[in-house]
């Protein structure tokens, strides 16, 4: 599948967010099953709503694509891919990555994941994933520490 055509050549930066949520110790990733990236495995996540603050869309993207139900514990970094054709830029996103403790429900897939897992932090080094996700995990599990 392809980006959604509003997403492609922007006239401004899109504001997404992600959130890295830990059950005993193993945080939560997906196989990303649309573009960008399509096939390769992060964190749930998606474009931040109007009139929504970023943990509620982290909650609600968690939700949407995976069935799980967590409590946001804090932010843990920005991300800003941005991808360009020549002198144009195709897609520009900020995604502000959030950190969370699981509290209900089994993970599953969806159009969005397509495959899911927890997983120690640092078997993310050994995955397809999308850029920079083995260290943003290794980051949220710092700060997730003894509470994950």
């Amino acid at each position: 599948m392809s980006e959604s055509a509003d997403r492609l050549y922007p006239p401004r930066p899109i504001l997404c967010v992600s959130i890295a949520v830990f059950r005993a110790g193993r945080v939560l990733i997906a196989k990303r099953g649309r573009a960008p990236f399509a096939g390769a495995f992060s964190l749930p996540g998606g474009v931040v709503e109007i009139g929504e603050l970023l943990d509620e869309a982290a909650l609600r993207e968690l939700r949407e694509e995976t069935g799980v139900e967590a409590a946001v514990l804090g932010f843990n970094d920005f991300l800003q891919p941005i991808e360009r054709i020549g002198a144009e830029v195709r897609s520009h996103y900020v995604i502000a990555s959030m950190v969370g403790l699981w509290r209900a429900g089994e993970a599953r897939t969806s159009a969005e994941a397509t495959e899911v897992r927890w997983v120690e932090p640092e078997e993310t080094v050994a995955l397809t994933t999308t850029p920079g996700l083995p260290a943003l995990v290794r980051r949220a599990a710092e700060i997730a520490g003894g509470r994950a």
